[in-house]
Formats: structure tokens, C-alpha cells, sequence
């Protein structure tokens, strides 16, 4: 997975869940989060972001923000891309050597899976990927906020 056309900006406010303002090239930018968390650690004024330019003229906004730096530490706030990632890493044989299947958004019971996998020695399970946003003394953690839909999930993948 790769980005195009990624450029470096300031961060200056966080109007709702899905813009923020941005300092680009000298310029504000109303930009899109791809990430509807809270990131209150994450997303402060002056914090450096990294953006892509979208190529679409029929967007409202120019640019997408997906990473934070956060001291040394470079934190994605694209949503979408932990199951990409996990796809393709999964895809080339880092995930299981036999993989045959690997259907994304599965459901089971109450509750839909990032991804269902089968083997070729008839093992098979779910897998569910977390982005993480939250970020304290160099350690990630997840969730970013008390969730009971979390729970829930969990509690249907122990079932599993």
C-alpha cells in the first residue's frame, strides 16, 4: 500500500469529526479525517500532519489527513488502512503459509469480521485489525474510548 502525492502541514483545529483545518504550502485547508476517533492526543494545534492530495475535482475537500507526527513517532489516522495492510501482508503468505481463503467483512452472528480465513489443512477463524489512535509514553493502545459495541465484539469473537 502506498500513498500518492503526500504533503506536510500544520494542524491548527479539528471542527468536527471529519475536517480539520490545516496550514498547506501557507494556505488554510479544510481537509477530510479518515479517522472519526476521538485522537485528542493526537490531533493538537501546531502537531505536524501528513496529507494526500486527491485528484478528484469533484471533492469538497483537496485533501485527505493521514498520519500525525507525535514526538518521534509517525500515528496513521487513515481508518481504512490497517485491513488494506493487513490484506496484502496477509496475501503474500506472512499471515498463514497454506491461506487459500480470505474474505473481508464476514459476518457471524450478531457481529460482521474484518476478515474470515480458511487454510489448505482446514483450519479456519477470523481476524479483526485495529488502527490505534491512542498513544501514551510510546505505547499504543486501543480503544481510544469506552466502547460497548467493543465489548460485544469481543465477546462474539471469543465465541468463535
Amino acid at each position: 500500500m502506498q500513498y500518492q502525492q503526500v504533503e506536510a502541514g500544520r494542524f491548527l483545529a479539528r471542527p468536527n469529526r471529519f475536517i480539520a483545518q490545516v496550514e498547506v504550502n501557507g494556505q488554510v485547508e479544510t481537509v477530510h479525517v479518515k479517522n472519526t476517533g476521538r485522537c485528542r492526543e493526537l490531533l493538537v494545534p501546531g502537531a505536524t500532519v501528513y496529507l494526500e492530495r486527491s485528484n478528484n475535482p469533484k471533492r469538497k475537500t483537496q485533501y485527505d489527513l493521514i498520519v500525525v507526527e507525535k514526538g518521534s513517532l509517525l500515528i496513521n489516522m487513515d481508518a481504512q488502512a490497517p485491513n488494506r495492510l493487513f490484506a496484502e501482508w496477509a496475501q503474500v503468505g506472512h499471515f498463514c503459509p497454506n491461506l487459500t481463503t480470505l474474505r473481508p467483512e464476514t459476518t457471524w452472528g450478531t457481529s460482521r469480521f474484518d476478515f474470515y480465513w480458511e487454510d489448505s489443512d482446514g483450519k479456519r477463524g477470523f481476524v479483526e485489525v485495529k488502527g490505534v489512535t491512542l498513544e501514551e509514553d510510546g505505547l499504543a493502545l486501543f480503544p481510544d474510548a469506552p466502547t460497548e459495541r467493543g465489548v460485544k465484539h469481543l465477546r462474539e469473537l471469543a465465541q468463535c
